[in-house]
């Protein structure tokens, strides 16, 4: 009996320094990547118009490019600012609706700047500067925009954008996302006509354009986060 209770006094003794030993090097391995704060990058992709003259998502899809610039405020969350360029086109040509003018045919160039939040459904990382992060993640990514159009009645035009996507960590630094944003304007001049039906409305959103950008975007890791610091703990 004596011995028996000997064994398994050893078993558990072994046991346990295994376990020690796996913390230790799991630690160790946690600790290998730094957490890089900042995300600096571009995307190229597709923008369309919606509004009186196209209501199709996949109609009229004109070239895109974005850069942006993204602070990490932890694995889950970020805030970032992006510029991007494009040209929005449309016509009346295939438009089933009758129309009380003339035909009408539209092409401008756009500048849209912003401001973004982005929420990851999942801690985003390589895992081994945060314990629990997933290299890939869906995420959201609502925001604020100002865009300037050209055309007849170039001017200023506030967005609302709200997004969403997917990222994929192709390296320690790199990552690659592909985005689908949907920009809801308080604007009513970026096809170049204001209410070609004569019709009254109220809303916010309601007889206004908008605008569809569906992108891939590549960013690269910068300013790793001190792991010695002092207020370290999130």
């Amino acid at each position: 009996m004596r011995r028996i209770e000997d064994k398994r006094l050893w078993q558990v003794r072994v046991l346990m320094l295994l376990f020690t030993i796996h913390c230790s090097l799991f630690t160790t391995f946690a600790q290998d990547e730094p957490e890089y704060r900042l995300e600096i990058g571009g995307g190229i992709g597709a923008v369309t118009y919606l509004g009186d003259y196209n209501d199709n998502l996949l109609k009229g899809m004109q070239p895109w490019v974005t850069v942006m610039a993204k602070y990490k405020i932890n694995p889950r969350m970020a805030v970032g600012v992006t510029l991007g360029y494009g040209r929005l086109k449309g016509s009346s040509d295939h438009v089933k609706t009758w129309y009380p003018q003339e035909r009408h045919e539209f092409g401008t160039k756009m500048l849209d700047g912003g401001v973004r939040f982005e929420y990851n459904f999942w801690p985003y990382g390589t895992g081994r500067e945060y314990r629990g992060a997933q290299r890939i993640t869906p995420y959201i990514s609502p925001g604020f925009g100002i865009a300037y159009h050209g055309g007849p009645d170039k001017g200023i035009a506030v967005n609302l954008p709200l997004g969403a996507g997917v990222k994929y960590k192709i390296g320690d630094r790199l990552n690659l996302a592909a985005e689908w944003r949907m920009h809801f304007t308080l604007s009513d001049k970026l096809d170049g006509r204001t209410d070609p039906y004569g019709i009254k409305s109220s809303g916010i959103f309601k007889n206004t354009d908008c605008f569809s950008v569906l992108q891939v975007i590549l960013t690269y890791d910068l300013w790793a986060k001190c792991k010695t610091c002092h207020n370290d703990r999130d």
